[in-house]
């Protein structure tokens, strides 16, 4: 490899993405490269005013480091590449004789890597463009899953394990709770989930996902079956869930520069509020409703062993495939089977990957669409890790006298 290294990160931050940056500098330290390595600094937006951190003389221990530690040291950025942004990036690429180029984000920003090393192509400048999966939503195309997701999913599990078992023993004061998460076009997050459930009374009772038209009739039935079976109803949705008619049940009208709905701080209301005024004007009944927002993406004192390992290895392969000369493609990640669980790693072309969301597959799901499927707990499990068991006391009660 020859000529200088770019690495940058994009988008929103996860547990683990620090690893896969820790992978692309170790690994391209140990070939032994022929250049500097530079790091974005607050992603393609930074880069342009030339703003790079300097990896080849960090100190060995606080590359180490980026393997334990959350969200994103280089900084991101959200910033949509406009085509009038081509020719200042293709300068700056030039000024510091970058050729080898890393992008660690989900599918936005392999559009971002996509069109740039397209454009290179076209200017006849000699690039070599290589994408590295994240994303904590798991949407992306080309792969069987994606780093950051397993982590975020194992804080989302451990959340609703616990704030289930907190409603079933205040069942007398609040009837129902609701569990917000990320995930703005797929389910994933929300699913996961169900990894709490050990028994058929414990949370997650009902999963809503992106996937399914929320039918808000059919919504008030779930709960009021659970409530009667149950005596409370422990709710999981996804933020993105919408209406037959594509209205977010959010009701949320805010666009991100990408397009997209903004579920978030700029959103105003939100899923868990609207669900959770709609269960109690319907039945009057008192509950809760929980909003981690971005916590779980960062949350790495619960950070999946499975994903710290794979985003670090993505890392390591994206410079491998570089250095063979393979350029215009992102990592992969192909599972070769659930138990025991086994993948290799391959590759996908960017023009497959970018701007697509990765719904998760109807067999996933449960033919109500309320919860998952077994199919899908066996392709979680070895993700998410071990999940704590709890006790609950036997109903062994005092007879009456």
């Amino acid at each position: 490899m020859k000529g200088n290294i770019l690495v940058g990160q994009s988008g929103g931050p996860t547990s683990v993405i620090n690893s896969s940056l820790a992978g692309v500098v170790e690994e391209a330290m140990r070939m032994g490269i022929d250049g500097e390595i530079y790091g974005m600094r607050f992603g393609i937006e930074g880069f342009m005013q030339e703003w790079m951190y300097d990896l080849g003389r960090q100190p060995r221990g606080i590359i180490e480091g980026l393997r334990h530690t959350p969200s994103s040291a280089l900084g991101s950025s959200r910033h949509k590449v406009k085509d009038h942004d081509l020719p200042r990036i293709l300068e700056v690429l030039r000024k510091y004789n970058i050729r080898y180029f890393f992008l660690i984000g989900g599918n936005d920003t392999m559009d971002t890597i996509h069109r740039v090393e397209a454009y290179c192509r076209d200017q006849h400048y000699e690039l070599t463009g290589v994408g590295i999966p994240k994303t904590v939503d798991n949407d992306l195309f080309g792969t069987d899953h994606t780093p950051g997701f397993a982590s975020a999913a194992r804080s989302n599990i451990l959340n609703v394990l616990q704030a289930g078992i907190l409603a079933r023993d205040m069942q007398k004061v609040d009837k129902f709770v609701i569990y917000q998460t990320i995930g703005r076009d797929a389910g994933w997050l929300a699913a996961a989930t169900a990894l709490a459930k050990r028994n058929e009374e414990d949370a997650p009772h009902l999963i809503y996902a992106p996937e399914f038209s929320f039918d808000r009739t059919k919504f008030l039935r779930d709960v009021e079956k659970c409530v009667n079976e149950y005596g409370w109803v422990s709710i999981v949705c996804g933020e993105g869930i919408k209406y037959a008619d594509g209205t977010p049940v959010s009701a949320s009208m805010t666009r991100d520069k990408f397009n997209n709905i903004e579920f978030g701080a700029m959103g105003g209301t939100s899923v868990a509020v609207n669900l959770h005024r709609m269960i109690s004007d319907e039945f009057g009944y008192r509950g809760e409703f929980q909003i981690t927002e971005s916590l779980i993406m960062s949350d790495f004192v619960r950070a999946s062993e499975t994903d710290l390992d794979e985003a670090y290895r993505c890392g390591t392969e994206a410079v491998k495939i570089a250095a063979r000369g393979e350029s215009g493609v992102m990592v992969a990640i192909n599972r070769l089977s659930n138990n025991p669980y086994k993948i290799e790693f391959g590759k996908v072309p960017l023009e497959e990957v970018a701007v697509k969301a990765k719904p998760m597959p109807y067999e996933y799901f449960n033919a109500q669409g309320n919860h998952v499927s077994p199919a899908f707990i066996e392709y979680m499990k070895p993700l998410a890790g071990e999940i704590p068991l709890f006790t609950n006391l036997e109903k062994i009660f005092v007879e009456r006298k």
